[in-house]
């Protein structure tokens, strides 16, 4: 029986949930090892937006397969746009989402950057709250667990003109996950692009958009082929000031001990504003780390670690949370370790207290976490 969902959101969403869920027994047997990615839950949200009516008919339904002309128009031209949050178990049952507004917020952005329609971040944030409470008992437990959230937009108009599309279709789908690192927190190896670049000033580097990440392929690739687990990227003017990592911001630890800092890369609209970063920021002065934006060269780079000026290097983002880096590739200026090639005590340090704060095993200083259920 389809009712209707208004949450703390004031968005009304339609619920038509799907009357063949997955049984207890097979859900038990997919949050006992979810991995990252491979699984779903029994539903999704959707909303439709076209010029005469804007956005509408925000449902939801059951998980299935989209069906879709041959001629929609963002297989052609590629208005695609996505996000990536989670949702956490507590230990008093509740469950919560990190920074979802920062989310909606760089949607919307994505959006107006690829010509798309702008999402209300009511309608962002009642989406999320309508599919968790539906599907909490995806909900993993355990600090490393949590319930990916995949928000997505697509144009759906059909036809071959290259325009903006009038018709877009938004789409809310859920996984759970596993640890990122099951076996404990892994420093990886990275290769720095020489002959590939992310973006480019004016371009779309600061979107999250589908045609980002297939232009990347190339160049992890290339990575995997030198024995790297992630490529590195350089800015497309002079070709040497560092970027990010993958799809994953980066940060340097420059110092030891007491006397550490932390720097990231400047956001100069190449880079993806990552949500994982920014609160980076907050929590290194929270522990009375000094963090700062700047400029890091490879030269700085090389020679930083030559001299333990860097001591360690790590890149941040939601999927793995914080990720240490510990050798680095390259076809033009060779390789070296970072630091001893390990996880350094600042990079763990970040790591569990971010982790603390995200799964409320520490206090929520700065009002970070929105309770859905």
């Amino acid at each position: 029986m389809t009712t209707t969902h208004t949450g703390t959101s004031l968005w009304p969403i339609e619920l038509n949930p799907s009357d063949h869920p997955a049984s207890a027994e097979a859900r038990t047997a997919v949050l006992a090892d979810p991995g990252f990615g491979r699984s779903f839950t029994d539903n999704l949200v959707r909303a439709t937006w076209t010029q005469d009516e804007g956005w509408h008919d925000a449902r939801l339904e059951a998980y299935a397969p989209l069906m879709l002309d041959p001629a929609t128009n963002f297989m052609h031209y590629g208005q695609a746009i996505f996000e990536g949050l989670k949702a956490y178990r507590h230990s008093d049952g509740s469950i919560r989402t990190f920074r979802p507004m920062q989310n909606a917020e760089r949607f919307a952005n994505s959006a107006r950057r690829l010509a798309m329609a702008e999402l209300p971040g009511e309608l962002f944030l009642g989406s999320i709250e309508a599919l968790v409470r539906q599907d909490r008992d995806w909900v993993p437990e355990g600090r490393e667990k949590s319930l990916y959230l995949r928000p997505f937009m697509i144009s759906t108009e059909i036809g071959l003109g290259v325009r903006p599309a009038n018709q877009y279709e938004y789409l809310l789908i859920a996984s759970p996950a596993g640890a990122y690192f099951p076996r404990g927190v892994k420093p990886v190896t990275v290769w720095l692009s020489d002959d590939y670049v992310r973006a480019a000033p004016g371009g779309t580097g600061e979107a999250k958009c589908a045609g980002n990440y297939a232009a990347s392929l190339v160049a992890q690739a290339e990575a995997a082929q030198h024995g790297c687990d992630q490529v590195v990227w350089l800015d497309a003017v002079e070709r040497k000031w560092i970027e990010e990592m993958g799809g994953m911001n980066l940060y340097f630890v420059l110092g030891s001990g007491d006397s550490a800092r932390l720097v990231t890369p400047e956001l100069t609209g190449s880079l993806l504003p990552g949500i994982t970063r920014a609160s980076l920021l907050t929590v290194a002065e929270d522990l009375g780390i000094r963090a700062e934006e700047g400029k890091i060269s490879v030269d700085d780079w090389r020679e930083g670690c030559a001299s333990g000026g860097i001591s360690e290097v790590f890149a941040c983002g939601t999927a793995a949370v914080i990720t240490p880096v510990g050798e680095v590739r390259s076809r033009t200026s060779g390789a070296w370790q970072v630091g001893e090639g390990g996880t350094g005590p600042v990079t763990t340090r970040l790591r569990q207290a971010l982790l603390d704060i995200q799964t409320g095993e520490a206090p929520d200083r700065h009002n970070w976490l929105h309770t859905i259920c």
